[in-house]
């Protein structure tokens, strides 16, 4: 069975849209939503890995990665657009019914894809990616703030986070001494390069601002988790710094079969705890698919 990734370009709504592909279309689909800084190259282990059993899609979203940047000004960059966009990537390419992984920015752009579309999902995959108010600790608190009451001295600061130190702090914060070595460092510095490309860190910015019309969604997405009920994973790294590890048993309220995993790990356990998630995952895909 081939393993060969398949790196394409196609234009939706006139933007270029990069997206990975890999495994035989006949098998369980996986789609595959990275979040922020990164791109669909932190999946490309994984794809390589299922690749003999299942179909796997990752997209760049536009501003990341290989797909367009700069974003005609006809579009306005929200993650509802986002999740409009990656839906009609998915109708073009014959993506009918899938699983899909939210991660970080992929779960405001993956449960506007559920909630719209719930036909669609297959079953939920959730690594570090909230629904839930318990995700968005304390650390939140200054950015919803400017979200609510903005202002040119708050934007000062918080747009920091869009640095290099802030885009390496992605990869190494909060991680014990022992699990460093795993952090793959090309990451951080592709991640970086592609964000600093002219007016990238602007448009950057303003989409974390459209993160509070995540956060205005969450009773919608826990209506549709009652209604719907996805099969879910949730996978959690313990020393997550972004979004709680309390997040986690929250989706067992609205899903009470969810299966719920804390790593040692942080913001990104596909990265450092590869073995691991790749287990959880065949081993929940191969329940709902075979």
């Amino acid at each position: 069975m081939s393993r060969q990734i398949f790196n394409r370009t196609i234009k939706v709504d006139g933007i270029d849209l990069f997206y990975r592909e890999a495994g035989d279309k006949k098998n369980p689909s996986l789609l595959l939503l990275h979040g922020f800084p990164t791109s669909s190259i932190a999946f490309k282990n994984l794809m390589i890995a299922m690749s003999d059993q299942y179909h796997l899609v990752a997209p760049d979203y536009p501003g990341f990665g290989f797909s367009e940047f700069p974003v005609p000004d006809t579009f306005d960059y929200t993650f509802g657009n986002l999740s409009v966009l990656i839906n009609k990537l998915t109708e073009a390419i014959d993506l009918n019914k899938y699983f899909i992984y939210l991660h970080d920015y992929g779960a405001p752009i993956g449960l506007q894809l559920c909630i719209n579309h719930p036909e669609k999902i297959a079953g939920i995959i959730v690594q570090s990616g909230n629904a839930h108010r318990e995700g968005m600790g304390p650390e939140w608190d200054e950015y919803i703030d400017y979200w609510y009451n903005p202002t040119a001295e708050k934007k000062k600061k918080l747009i920091k986070f869009l640095s290099v130190e802030g885009i390496k702090n992605q990869y190494f914060g909060g991680l014990p001494k022992e699990a460093l070595s795993r952090v793959s460092p090309e990451f951080w510095m592709l991640d970086w390069e592609f964000l600093k490309r002219p007016g990238n860190i602007e448009k950057q910015f303003e989409l974390n601002c459209d993160f509070k019309t995540h956060l205005e969604m969450f009773p919608v997405y826990q209506a549709y988790f009652r209604e719907h009920q996805p099969p879910a994973l949730v996978i959690w790294g313990k020393y997550e710094i972004f979004f709680s590890v309390e997040e986690a048993p929250c989706y067992k309220r609205d899903l009470p079969e969810a299966q719920i995993h804390i790593l040692d790990g942080g913001h990104d356990v596909l990265d450092t705890h590869f073995d691991e998630v790749l287990t959880l995952i065949r081993n929940f895909i191969n329940e709902q698919a075979f």
